[in-house]
């Protein structure tokens, strides 16, 4: 009993013996999707979409994979994102679905950019099932019905009031077939495809026929029909406009190229027509049957007629252009690996063997203690002069890969100084001249190349990058890039040789002087660039030592005949010593250096009574005295500190790095980099005899001399002054060195910068790049020129969109070319957007020039108009014409398509001939590619007492295509 009423005792297992089947999966899966987009449920009535909502509105749309058995297909739903959300509610019971609403606004007729089912349905909402991707096409009837069904019972099981389409036929066909349900109330959708138009529906009357016997309504009167009629006409000949492209120049070295500029210029322009089609579409947006005629024999749609006229062009596809161009085909160097040997040959490499060879030799014998020959022979400059020679001499004139005359061209073009005489004078008046012209000529892009680490407008580096660019696109490719890139190489070492000033760098004059100093390298510019100046300030360096050599001679010229002619014996060991080749002294350990200097390092003060000479005197600092002396504080001639370039520092901070933090190291690294305050307080000590360490702390860092007040034994204020805590650290470095820097000027100093050393280190490693190496040292400088172009030519055309391009453009290349290490993907997608770019202002420029082709208003107004109408073909997939064919526009474009059917006709031109002249032969206008009519009506259906529903039917009658999309509703409550 107890287990009878155990409450567990009345539970029993139920068995279900029925098996769903794989149709039935598919229904519920579709369902489950349905529910998941929250699209069961209904909602309150809405109001039409606004006029130009389908265009300018957002679309969204959401995908699902579902199967029928092992068949796949996608399931996707497209809506208008609209601003105010969905409000849920339960709608009334003679409320139609919004799908149905949608069937009769007239407010989105023919949007120009959505998908095909809102065109033709002027639906906002719909869910589409498509065969999967590599799955073939549901052709048979049974599948396509099974399908329907499949729909339908998904839409009726969930309550759904969007309509759902299933794709059928092939894909390209875009057949769909569905169906829109709602509180009894149906609408089907079916599409008819033909390759060709029957003739007895190619006109409005037959289609209406076909509208009327599909609705089958026995209501008489009919109640009227709308129709919306929108014919395109197709422009594609251009002939009677210009294309506005730089036309080639036959008297420079390009040979009559189109579109080729002189050396220094980057080309701009497409290489063809850019636009390759206009659409013009007449628009009759609203008519009523009746009011328009258009049979087999005769139609009243004339398109100057149309009160609604739009248009769109079609761009050309893979368009070719100029600088898009010369910058991919530079880019392209970027990824060659082949060194200048591998690329010229085995000649070429034997030359550069024979040149190494010599200079290697010129070194070795420099370095021997003995020479049976003369110092000065046996020098860097005459060994490599006579291995470029004997290069020169080699190398013949035919199998050179740039031609002589071009080549020629372009290092007159890099260095324009060379037409001038070589001399000291006429060098400094033209560096000081592009000193000042640069500053009168500076413009708010000068420090886009900071932006872009590349290097300024008007420097060499700059005019290099545009001259091997133009020469790798017309001159010989990569070949003719490593024989320019060897030229310049070569130039430059004779520069070095000879003492001439690098042109195309920024100098600075010093005020009093008439000396000219290089700056040190630009850490912010691009590295080759860097290495340029370094080279520019070992050629300064060297010519002020040069200077001051002759400057010194001379004093003892003059010193000598003053005595009359009698010289000390320091004198003449001091002519002795000399007597040998300046630059043979670059590498001694007791090497001098005469320091560059105003007048006053030259008068050194001589003490009375034997006292210890001053020298390198440059200027009394703050009326001050030594500490333990009357004598006043002199400020010191100093050696300028070694400039560095990139990666030089790098190289120097891994050094350092790499001593690590033990004493030994710290010491060591401390050593190094005390090496010009070493040489400071030598100067100091030669210039101020007698001083002590705290006079050099006065001098060189105040802070670290502190200053107070105190009360001597007389009682009389005094200020006394000792260094800073940090200065009497045990093992200070300013001590140990204090102690160890010797009594001597900056004149007679080691070099902190030896010019010789480094200016050939610079000089290898030129001669050692590879052209990819370069090419990519380069493209910065491309870059920048390419955006100062681009900015040039937008502001000509003034393109908003470019505009905005160009700025993002500008930002995106400030991160990518700053980076350690540039992602070649990156750096092409970039020179992509350079190219769109482009692109669109070549677009521009030839749509400007076909439309102000025939203006007849010249005035600001006018402009304006058409500036703003070219700007809009350009950004909106279709711009309005208002005021259609009778406005400015609308006039000029009227008489594009009148020349363009003369042109094809051949018919002659005859300006005098106006449109509106009745009797002419040749029409206005070509037969219009497509014509789309949508006829649209409210009727009941099927019985005559049933609801009056919404009855749609779009037509596209093309040359080889007919379509009709139709939606008829009906009403089910009955039926």
């Amino acid at each position: 009993m107890a287990a009878d009423n155990d409450p567990e005792s009345e539970v029993f297992e139920i068995t279900d013996f029925t098996t769903a089947s794989e149709w039935e999966r598919f229904v519920s899966k579709v369902e489950e999707v349905l529910n998941e987009w929250k699209l069961t449920e209904s909602y309150v009535e809405k109001l039409s979409p606004e006029k130009g909502a389908y265009v300018n509105g957002s679309w969204g749309e959401q995908s699902q994979d579902v199967h029928f058995a092992d068949f796949k297909f996608s399931i996707s739903h497209h809506f208008l994102k609209e601003e105010c959300k969905k409000e849920n509610g339960r709608s009334e019971e003679d409320t139609l679905p919004l799908a149905m609403q949608d069937l009769l606004s007239m407010h989105n007729d023919f949007p120009p950019r959505a998908h095909c089912l809102v065109r033709w349905y002027g639906l906002r909402e719909f869910v589409v099932i498509s065969p999967g991707a590599n799955c073939e096409a549901i052709i048979s009837e049974s599948k396509c019905n099974l399908l329907l069904s499949s729909i339908s019972m998904s839409l009726a099981n969930s309550g759904c009031q969007v309509p759902m389409f299933v794709q059928i036929q092939q894909k390209w066909r875009r057949i769909y077939a569905g169906e829109c349900q709602g509180p009894g109330v149906r609408t089907d959708f079916e599409i008819v495809h033909l390759r060709k138009v029957p003739s007895q529906y190619n006109h409005l009357s037959g289609l209406l026929d076909i509208f009327k016997s599909k609705i089958g309504c026995n209501l008489l009167p009919l109640p009227p029909v709308d129709i919306a009629i929108r014919y395109t006409y197709i422009l594609q000949d251009w002939q009677q406009s210009s294309w506005p492209q730089q036309p080639p120049d036959f008297d420079t070295l390009l040979g009559g190229e189109v579109g080729g500029v002189e050396f220094g210029n980057l080309p701009f322009g497409a290489c063809e027509e850019p636009i390759s089609e206009l659409h013009l579409a007449t628009t009759w947006p609203h008519l009523t049957e009746g009011i328009v005629v258009d049979n087999d024999v005769y139609s009243d749609l004339d398109p100057l007629q149309a009160p609604h006229w739009s248009v769109r062009v079609r761009t050309a596809e893979n368009l070719q252009c100029l600088l898009g161009d010369f910058i991919t085909e530079f880019f392209k160097l970027c990824c060659r690996r082949e060194s200048a040997e591998e690329i010229l040959g085995r000649g070429h490499a034997e030359e550069e063997g024979q040149e190494n060879s010599d200079i290697s030799s010129a070194l070795s014998k420099l370095t021997e203690p003995a020479a049976p020959v003369p110092l000065s022979k046996l020098s860097v400059s005459s060994m490599v002069h006579s291995a470029r020679k004997h290069m020169r001499r080699r190398r013949h004139i035919d199998e050179s890969p740039l031609n002589v005359d071009v080549l020629n061209s372009i290092l007159l073009y890099l260095f324009p100084d060379a037409a001038v005489e070589k001399s000291s004078d006429k060098e400094k008046t033209t560096q000081t001249n592009s000193v000042r012209t640069s500053e009168k000529e500076k413009s708010p892009d000068d420090n886009l190349f900071l932006q872009l680490k590349s290097a300024p407008s008007d420097s060499l580096t700059y005019r290099l990058a545009l001259c091997l660019c133009m020469v790798n696109y017309s001159y010989g490719g990569l070949p003719a890039v490593t024989h320019l890139w060897q030229e310049f190489v070569l130039e430059l070492r004779y520069r070095w040789e000879n003492n001439f000033l690098i042109y195309g760098f920024h100098s600075s004059t010093t005020v009093g002087e008439d000396v000219l100093t290089g700056g040190p390298p630009d850490l912010r510019c691009c590295l080759l660039h860097q290495k340029f100046q370094m080279l520019n300030c070992c050629i300064d360096r060297k010519r002020a030592r040069d200077e001051a050599r002759k400057t010194q001679e001379g004093n003892r010229e003059r010193e000598r005949k003053a005595s009359g002619g009698k010289a000390s014996a320091s004198t003449t060991t001091r002519e002795v010593s000399q007597g040998k080749s300046w630059d043979s002294w670059s590498d001694s350990e007791e090497e001098f250096f005469e320091c560059l200097s105003d007048q006053g390092e030259m008068e050194s003060s001589q003490s009375e009574g034997g006292k210890v000479k001053a020298e390198g005197r440059l200027q009394p600092y703050n009326n001050m005295t030594l500490l333990n002396s009357a004598e006043p504080l002199y400020v010191p001639v100093t050696q300028e500190p070694a400039p560095m370039t990139e990666d030089q520092l790098e190289e120097q901070s891994e050094v350092l790095a790499k001593l690590g933090t033990s004493a030994e190291g710290t010491h060591l690294r401390a050593r190094m980099q005390s090496a010009c305050l070493l040489s400071d307080m030598e100067s100091f000590k030669a210039a101020n005899p007698g001083c002590v360490l705290e006079d050099f702390v006065r001098w060189y860092s105040p802070r670290d001399y502190v200053e107070e007040e105190a009360v001597d034994e007389k009682g009389d204020p005094v200020v006394k002054g000792e260094l800073s805590a940090r200065m009497k650290i045990p093992g200070n470095m300013w001590v140990e060195a204090w102690e160890t820097a010797r009594v001597t000027p900056a004149r007679r100093q080691k070099r902190l910068f030896d010019d010789t050393k480094e200016a050939e280190k610079v000089l290898h490693y030129l001669a050692m790049l590879k052209p990819g190496d370069l090419a990519h040292h380069l493209l910065p400088c491309l870059l920048h020129a390419a955006i100062v172009k681009l900015k040039q030519e937008e502001s000509i055309e003034n393109i908003p969109s470019v505009e905005k391009s160009i700025q993002q453009a500008t930002s995106q290349a400030n991160k990518l070319l700053h980076s350690g290490n540039c992602d070649n993907k990156k750096l092409e997608d970039f020179i992509n957007q350079l190219v769109t770019m482009e692109t669109v202002i070549t677009e521009a420029r030839s749509l400007k020039a076909k439309f102000a082709a025939d203006e007849e208003e010249d005035n600001d107004e006018a402009a304006d108009e058409l500036e703003k109408f070219v700007t809009s073909l350009l950004e909106e997939p279709e711009v309005v014409v208002i005021g259609a064919g009778q406005a400015r526009i609308g006039r000029i474009i009227h008489r594009l398509f009148i020349n363009a059917q003369r042109a094809a006709l051949l018919a002659p031109v005859d300006d005098d001939l106006e449109p509106g002249v009745e009797g002419r032969k040749i029409p206005d206008f070509p037969p219009p590619a497509g014509r789309e009519i949508l006829l649209r009506t409210c009727v009941p259906r099927p019985a005559p007492y049933s609801k009056a529903l919404p009855q749609r039917l779009f037509c596209v009658l093309m040359k080889d295509e007919f379509r009709l999309a139709g939606a008829f509703s009906a009403d089910t409550s009955f039926f």
